[in-house]
């Protein structure tokens, strides 16, 4: 029994592990079960390319050149649809892949692995370093605490000095009387306010806050359909400046329809009519339709396609509502696909065929895939697919399908309305290309063209020595049969959605296999582009041909030229969208580094999901390789969830900076106040137990009422802040000058003249330590009524004057700061022995709340002041960040590596002066460190060659 329930525990860890993105502990069963796992090494390294190595780029020089070892991706977002569920082709001969096939039930070839290595090797090390060590975020916070908690030891410690050395002179010097066991007591109440200054001085409660924000909003994401998969990207997302967002399923609906048609020689709208179609070529047209795909891919009724789709999810997010018991509609997956199955291209072409009333399925039980001949699948390379069939009379037919522009450059032939083969001439491409790829492009409409070619059975033609593996000799010499037209329909909150990215200084790029034109097309519907603005599109080919030298190397200035205008990037590759990617966070050509989110949902999208600083995934569309390489899953599928999750990760980063400020001001005038009366007056007016209580008010209750606050749509109205931002901006400094001071003089006046103003007894004349008084009671609750009606104006960083809009709808905050309340009435009028504190008269409760609320009326006073209107202080940080540091591009490391060097030279030439005698090149008080003869450099097996060991490129003259 006990192993029973051991096996259930390593299934639930590896399912939590794999959702975490995490690789899965080994497991003992594993052979037995049949579960699937990562590939493992020796898989891997059967992909022929190595992975991408990033930025190397050269430290000086007219041109930084990227040196990057290329990848072969296997599919595209858009292309790899093709792929999915297709088992048609033969598995792979290499036994490690088939042993894969045999353990995930998928049948990708080689190719696959290329991308799936991505995430074993040098890259993924330092992408997870990235994403695993937390955010920059908490990164400052901890620095920041550090430093304040410094602070705090120091005031501790000169606390303690200062009321130890006062106590001591006065009864030791001055009175003269011997020590006593009552002073060892005095003491240690002195170690004890110490002590409970460096407490209340150290910010404990900056991580929490942090925490708690980040927690509260993963739950409330949820809601918005984003599965956070890594905390930090809540945070990030807020700083976004770039998302390269993926066309299909996440800009439009997904649901493709073909609303156009060059069937022939004929062009047709919606409905094709079956007069005008000649036999033979409907035949085979609807062959290749049926034939030519993946048979998983089908049209079914509602009923029938939710059941089929239950049944095959079992990627990440099934795995997790499993475990979690996730009810109700937070997690949907299939939603909005109604009625299409698979592939949705393909979808469309079958709903062709049934407006033409033809069975497809039938068609395809004619033709099962284990007489197939030869299946070129689609993948982002060819931009088509291809299947070989045998044909009853003898010989075979090649299917293809695919771009229009690619399959219409090898057409030869075309079929004439009355079934006759003619040639089809330069003229004739031209035409084509003119009157309908063009028009159906501009209108956004996807083109695919539909060919075939026929193979005789006679072994004379050369079909018996056919390779049939040489696709380019296979896929050539076609016949042409038809362009379709097939409609995405953009979403229809899209257009706004980007319209608030925009005014909120994100911009939005595309990055789609279509062509030019349709890409250009779904652009302009969606906003990305205006007419009116010098925005480029361009194809991945000229991307490419546009980014690289003669030696084909990225050039890092010749991208950062062309990424700022860079709008749409059509007939990309996952290649393309990983370069893009990875040279728009490496370039250095702004103040600012970018932050760049990206969507993908296909195989070889990982690369760039790891690379950039948040990945989306798709969680109806996306595959398990995709979602495990992301930080964020989209259950819908839905560009509108990006901006709720801008809105929600600049929520995060409002919520700590209205702790840090509210934080702040509670330690700076708690030790400021402990510090100063202890030196002059030889006591704390706030008691340690009081202290504490304090330090809770500040800490845990604070950071739950502030961190818990929900986003709103204003957030989407300012700029992002910017990585090498200031945790604390000008209108903050104001904040904490303005409170810091009014609380502090309001604290002092109490000390010094509160209990002659207010007739009672001064607690600094007890004479015994802790000792309980009115007038040290009446000071503690003003101070902790001063930090319950600050915690009010904390709410509002930005100088905003109405500190209450939206406080009906904070609950938390709303039950906080009622709790406070009612808990500070408790502890002061019956805390006494306990808390050290005396029940105050109605009078001095009605003080006590006077001078607590009106810290309302100082937080408008500060927001009046024209804090935007200063001089700005120039910031001279370095462009780098705590998560991404690339020395070769920064000035700094170039003078330091010069310095270094002009040192190590000089070290050099004593050293071989002592070895090898002064050389003549010494005396003359000259050593070159650009080149070295090789005859030099030999001449002493000791003697070091700078030449060699400087980078190429480097100016190492001082």
């Amino acid at each position: 029994m006990a192993g029973f329930f051991e096996g259930i525990w390593n299934k639930v860890k590896s399912v939590y592990r794999m959702c975490r993105g995490d690789q899965p502990a080994p497991d003992p069963e594993a052979g037995k079960s049949g579960s699937a796992s990562p590939p493992p090494k020796e898989l891997q390294d059967t992909a022929a390319d190595a992975q991408p190595q990033g930025a190397s780029a050269q430290v000086a020089g007219e041109e930084d050149i990227v040196k990057t070892e290329e990848y072969e991706p296997a599919t595209n977002k858009e292309e790899e649809e093709h792929d999915r569920g297709d088992h048609s082709h033969p598995p792979s001969t290499n036994p490690l892949l088939r042993c894969w096939h045999r353990i995930t039930g998928k049948d990708h070839d080689e190719e696959t692995y290329k991308g799936l290595k991505q995430d074993e090797e040098g890259e993924k090390s330092k992408q997870e370093d990235k994403k695993e060590g937390g955010s920059i975020l908490q990164g400052k916070l901890t620095i920041l605490a550090l430093r304040i908690s410094k602070v705090g030891m120091a005031a501790g410690v000169l606390c303690i000095v200062i009321l130890m050395l006062k106590f001591s002179i006065q009864q030791f010097a001055i009175i003269g009387r011997a020590w006593g066991s009552e002073d060892a007591t005095t003491l240690l109440n002195f170690f004890v306010i110490g002590i409970t200054v460096l407490v209340v001085a150290v910010p404990e409660g900056l991580p929490l806050a942090i925490t708690i924000a980040l927690a509260y909003s993963v739950k409330k994401m949820l809601k918005d359909n984003n599965l956070v998969r890594h905390l930090h990207a809540c945070e990030t997302m807020g700083n976004a400046t770039t998302i390269c967002s993926d066309k299909t399923g996440t800009l439009t609906m997904n649901r493709m329809t073909v609303v156009e048609s060059y069937i022939g020689t004929v062009k047709f709208g919606d409905a094709p009519e079956l007069s005008r179609i000649p036999k033979l070529l409907l035949d085979i047209l609807s062959l290749n339709i049926a034939v030519n795909s993946s048979y998983s891919s089908k049209i079914v009724e509602q009923e029938e396609k939710n059941n089929s789709q239950e049944e095959s999810s079992n990627g990440c997010l099934q795995k997790l509502k499993s475990l979690l018991n996730l009810g109700g509609d937070d997690v949907v997956l299939g939603k909005g696909l109604a009625n299409q199955v698979g592939n949705v291209t393909e979808c469309a072409m079958l709903g062709l065929l049934l407006k033409l009333e033809i069975d497809y399925e039938a068609l395809r039980a004619q033709h099962p895939t284990e007489t197939f001949v030869k299946v070129f699948t689609f993948n982002s390379a060819r931009k088509s697919m291809s299947t070989i069939i045998p044909l009853d009379g003898g010989g075979y037919r090649l299917l293809t399908k695919g771009a229009s522009e690619i399959i219409l450059s090898k057409c030869t032939q075309i079929m004439g309305n009355e079934g006759e083969i003619m040639p089809l001439t330069e003229e004739d491409h031209k035409r084509i290309n003119s009157t309908v790829v063009h028009p159906m492009a501009q209108g956004a409409l996807r083109t695919i063209c539909l060919a075939y070619r026929d193979f005789p059975a006679n072994p004379g033609a050369g079909v018996a020595s056919m390779n049939w593996d040489d696709e380019s000799e296979v896929v050539s010499s076609l016949t042409f049969l038809a362009i379709v037209g097939i409609q995405d329909p953009v979403r229809p909150e899209v257009p706004a959605c980007i319209k608030q990215c925009q005014d909120a200084g994100i911009v939005v790029r595309m990055v789609t296999g279509d062509n030019l034109d349709t890409a250009k097309a779904i652009a302009e519907k969606c906003g990305i582009i205006q007419r009116d603005r010098m925005h480029v599109v361009m194809e991945g080919k000229e991307f490419n041909k546009k980014i690289r030298n003669d030696k084909g190397q990225l050039v890092q200035s010749k991208i950062d030229a062309i990424w700022p205008k860079l709008r749409v990037l059509a007939r990309s590759s996952p290649k393309d969208k990983y370069t893009l990617v990875d040279r728009i966070i490496n370039s250095r050509s702004h103040p600012q580094r970018q932050v760049v989110a990206v969507t993908g949902d296909g195989t070889n999208d990982a690369p760039a999901l790891k690379r950039a600083d948040i990945g989306f995934a798709m969680g109806i569309a996306g595959t398990d390789v995709a979602k495990e390489a992301c930080d964020i899953i989209l259950t819908d599928d839905n560009f509108a969830s990006i901006v709720k999750a801008v809105m929600w990760g600049r929520n995060i980063y409002d919520a700590i900076s209205k702790f840090l400020q509210f934080q702040l001001t509670v330690n700076v005038v708690a030790v400021t106040l402990a510090l100063i009366s202890a030196i002059s007056i030889g006591d704390s007016p706030i008691r340690a137990i009081q202290l504490l209580w304090v330090n809770m008010i500040m800490d845990t209750f604070a950071s739950l009422a502030l961190a818990t606050e929900s986003p709103s749509p204003e957030l989407l109205k300012r700029k992002p802040y910017g990585r090498n931002k200031p945790l604390i901006s000008p209108r903050m400094w104001a904040f904490l000058i303005g409170h810091i001071s009014y609380q502090l003089i309001v604290l002092f006046v109490l000390v010094y003249a509160g209990a002659t103003l207010f007739d009672i007894d001064n607690g600094a004349e007890s004479g015994a330590a802790e000792a309980i008084s009115e007038h040290f009671t009446l000071i503690f609750n003003v101070f902790v009524f001063m930090q319950i009606f600050n915690e009010i104006n904390a709410r509002k960083i930005h100088g905003e004057r109405n500190v209450f809009q939206g406080l009906h709808r904070s609950y938390t905050f709303l039950i906080i700061v009622v709790g406070q309340v009612v808990c500070q009435v408790i502890l002061v009028q019956f805390g006494s022995i306990v808390v050290r504190t005396s029940g105050l008269t109605l009078d001095l409760w009605l003080w006590s709340i006077f001078l607590g609320s009106s810290e309302l009326v100082v937080g408008q006073i500060i927001a009046m002041i024209p804090v935007e209107r200063l001089p700005k202080r120039k910031d001279t940080s370095p462009q780098d960040d705590s998560d991404f540091v690339d020395f070769e591009n920064l000035t700094r490391a170039r003078i330091l590596w010069i310095k270094n060097l002009t040192r190590l030279r000089a070290q050099i030439q004593v050293i071989n002066a002592f070895r090898s005698g002064v050389s003549p090149a010494m005396r003359s008080g000259s050593l070159s460190l650009h080149s070295t003869p090789r005859s030099s450099r030999h001449a002493h097996p000791n003697t070091l060659n700078i030449a060699a060991a400087t980078p190429a490129g480097v100016e190492t003259s001082v």
